[in-house]
């Protein structure tokens, strides 16, 4: 029996891209968010974090975007 096999796929993270772009800095953003601007650099990494529903809205609320915009899904032979 063949077993079916999902396609790979990567997600990247924009949240750098996005910051910049609107120029928000990391304390701006720790302010909104109250949250130290270390973490801020941290949720900037390349990898999505995990984020609770209001973090994400103050997030897009604070950078005037969707949750599809800080989010890019590219199948792997794409993301290569």
């Amino acid at each position: 029996m063949k077993m079916f096999q999902h396609p790979k796929m990567s997600i990247k993270w924009r949240l750098r891209e996005l910051m910049a772009r609107h120029r928000v800095s990391n304390r701006d953003l720790a302010e909104v968010l109250q949250k130290h601007e270390t973490t801020i650099a941290r949720l900037k990494g390349d990898d999505m974090p995990t984020l609770n529903g209001k973090t994400l809205n103050l997030i897009c609320k604070t950078l005037n975007c969707t949750p599809m915009d800080l989010i890019e899904y590219m199948p792997d032979d794409e993301a290569a």
